[in-house]
């Protein structure tokens, strides 16, 4: 048990100081979207302790695209940010923010006992809102996921980058990926794109996936 404790603390010691660079995610960044068409779409990072990434929607229907210092932190490898960015594209691609724009529109009007120029300025108001802060569906999350996993094995990444991403942060209260849906179900839906995609691929982070077997190890002791 003395040993087990002691590789514990390694195994802490080693995620605590986990890190990806900006170039690494602008990198990541640039593969995706030159493969999606997406080349002209910037990239920022937020100074945020949070791990999370998020599509911003601006006026005229441009966006752009954030990630945190947060998330760097505790992600491990290309492929890992790679998988969070292409779920970010997902919902792009599969018209998520769209949905939300009709949905919410339509509630909106429907549900104001205001005047027209009223219900228009709070229509407009409360989709700037939601671009902002975007709350998707199990079934758009799921579909997202698919999506991401699927843009893995595009781009040549390790098809498993999207899982491992996950997993690092499923049990965090404070990010963007960590509700919908629950996180044994999306890591077990992950798992199974992931598989039937490709076989899961361990030269990128031999060290890090050893890491990971050794704490599953000691957990289960």
């Amino acid at each position: 048990m003395k040993r087990a404790a002691i590789l514990l603390v390694l195994v802490m010691c080693g995620t605590a100081h986990a890190r990806i660079s900006r170039q690494t995610v602008n990198h990541a960044w640039q593969t995706l979207s030159r493969l999606e068409g997406l080349a002209d779409i910037p990239l920022y990072f937020e100074a945020d302790d949070d791990p999370n990434a998020w599509v911003l929607w601006e006026d005229g229907g441009t966006f752009t695209v954030h990630v945190t210092t947060g998330l760097m932190k505790v992600l491990m490898s290309e492929a890992e940010i790679a998988g969070v960015l292409g779920h970010e594209i997902g919902h792009v691609k599969l018209d998520h923010y769209s949905n939300i724009i009709i949905t919410d529109t339509a509630r909106t009007i429907m549900g104001a006992n205001l005047d027209r120029t009223d219900i228009l300025s709070r229509t407009v108001g409360e989709i700037d809102a939601d671009l902002r802060e975007a709350s998707f569906s199990r079934e758009q999350e799921t579909d997202a996921d698919n999506y991401g996993v699927a843009l893995l094995k595009r781009a040549d990444y390790d098809t498993w980058g999207l899982y491992n991403a996950m997993k690092r942060f499923d049990t965090s209260e404070h990010n963007g990926f960590s509700s919908h849906p629950a996180s044994r179900e999306r890591l077990s839906n992950l798992a199974k794109q992931a598989g039937s995609t490709a076989e899961r691929r361990t030269e990128d982070s031999p060290a890090r996936s050893t890491i990971d077997d050794i704490a599953d190890a000691i957990m289960r002791q």
